[in-house]
Order: structure tokens, then C-alpha cells, then sequence
């Protein structure tokens, strides 16, 4: 098995309302990458990304174009350090400063 890797996204352009989060989810599932994606309040989306090196860059993919009705204009990408998240969740919008 690869060493894992954790990166941190945020998903810019008309990603909120389109089931942006639950098809990241599914995605995620299905390649066994654990984390979270979130909506924000200023209309993106954020995600946290953990596991082998090309589940997390299938994710990467899929988050680059999105759901059918998304309409992803960028995305920010950092390398963060692994916290062996154990599942993968859709979170609340945290509440706006």
C-alpha cells in the first residue's frame, strides 16, 4: 500500500445547489479516499482529501469538473499533513464571520 496523502481543496465557480458535495462523497467512497466536503458561505465549496496518492488524484479529477450541473471556474490545492481520517462526510456550512 502507498503511503497516504492528504490535501485540502477549494472548489470555486457555481458549485453550490448542484449536489457538488454528495457526488464528492460518492466519488470518495468509491475509491476509498476518507475526509470531508463542505459548502462555505462565500458560495464555494471546501473539501479535505486522505488516502493512496491516485484515489486522491481521482478525486482531484472529479472535483475539477464537477456534478453535470456545476460550473467549476478553479480550484485552490494545498498538501497537508495526514490525520488518518477513517470515513468520508458531507459537513455543515460553518457559520459566517
Amino acid at each position: 500500500m502507498s503511503e497516504r496523502v492528504r490535501r485540502r481543496v477549494i472548489v470555486r465557480g457555481h458549485v453550490q445547489g448542484v449536489w457538488f458535495r454528495e457526488s464528492t462523497r460518492q466519488e470518495a467512497e468509491k475509491v476509498g479516499v476518507t475526509g470531508w466536503v463542505r459548502n462555505l458561505p462565500d458560495d464555494t465549496v471546501e473539501a479535505a482529501l486522505e488516502g493512496d496518492p491516485e484515489a486522491v488524484e481521482q478525486v482531484l479529477a472529479f472535483v475539477r469538473v464537477g456534478p453535470a450541473a456545476a460550473d467549476v471556474t478553479s480550484i485552490d490545492i494545498r498538501h497537508e499533513t495526514v490525520v488518518h481520517e477513517v470515513a468520508f462526510e458531507v459537513r455543515p456550512t460553518p457559520a459566517a464571520d
